[in-house]
């Protein structure tokens, strides 16, 4: 009979061993978890400052002339389809006035082109990364090198 006892104790001390070594588990993960969050400031500590960002490069000196918006029919006559676009130059301060009096030819540049392209091109969706790109580099022989930076647009309406 003392035989039949001593394997159930010995059983009950591993089945209760097992929620200690469970605990004991779960108390290092949250230590750990705690000390991460603590050391990468996700856990602020009474008496430390927060991380303090560096402050921004300062933007360099930006000037937006802006394009008369311009309304252009597509296709046959009686396909009756526009596009209106409306855009801006970024340039440099100093160039300002100069692309601002250069308007009427760059309005020409804008009208040519759109005018040259076909509509079925128009309703692809990459067609605006094109059409841009194409625009700016005409812009920039007409205005001359370096003055005009980037065409920004900011309408394109295909009805």
């Amino acid at each position: 009979m003392a035989d039949t006892q001593e394997p159930q104790e010995a059983a009950s001390k591993k089945a209760s061993q097992k929620p200690l070594l469970v605990g004991g588990i779960l108390a290092l993960l949250l230590a750990a978890g705690g000390f991460y969050g603590t050391y990468s400031g996700l856990i602020p500590l009474p008496g430390h400052s927060a991380k303090v960002e560096p402050p921004a490069e300062n933007l360099p000196d930006l000037a937006f002339v802006p394009v008369d918006t311009v309304m252009i029919s597509l296709g046959a006559a009686g396909n009756n389809q526009h596009l209106k676009f409306g855009s801006q130059l970024e340039v440099s301060p100093i160039y300002t006035t100069e692309v601002a009096n250069l308007m009427p030819r760059i309005l020409d540049v804008i009208n040519s082109y759109l005018r040259a392209v076909e509509v079925a091109e128009l309703q692809n969706p990459s067609a605006l990364l094109k059409i841009r790109a194409q625009l700016l580099r005409r812009i920039q022989v007409v205005t001359g090198e370096g003055r005009v930076r980037d065409l920004l647009v900011t309408e394109f309406v295909l009805n």
